[in-house]
């Protein structure tokens, strides 16, 4: 049986134009792929956002940057979104729901990533 599969790389940068009194800004870019063999499309997202303190944000919607694209097997959509943060450094991970096009519904995950100010890490 065919089997859709979405896989997740991640890429982010600190903003320190965006980064002022107390609040520290990065910009992450997602290329998701569809590593499966059929064709699916990215329907809604879910992100925790973890400070350095433990606070956790969730924040959950449908599509990435208005778009809710259809892949089919091999190809891949990339998208630059942005986050900010009370502390110099924290996590995100995240979570894509997704839609074959048959109606059957999976998740993509999103691994654990570093949100990190570059004098923050030692």
């Amino acid at each position: 049986m065919a089997k859709p599969q979405f896989s997740c790389s991640v890429k982010v940068q600190f903003l320190p134009e965006q980064s002022q009194a107390g609040q520290h800004a990065w910009a992450y870019t997602i290329t998701i792929t569809n590593s499966g063999d059929i064709t699916a499309q990215l329907v809604a997202r879910r992100w925790l956002i973890t400070d350095a303190t433990g606070h956790v944000e969730e924040v959950r919607g449908l599509a990435v940057v208005g778009h809710q694209p259809v892949l089919k097997p091999g190809e891949s959509f990339e998208y630059t979104s942005w986050t900010r943060l009370d502390t110099p450094q924290g996590t995100m991970r995240g979570t894509f729901y997704c839609m074959t096009e048959e109606a059957r519904p999976f998740e993509a995950e999103v691994p654990e990533f570093m949100l990190a100010h570059p004098g923050a890490l030692h």
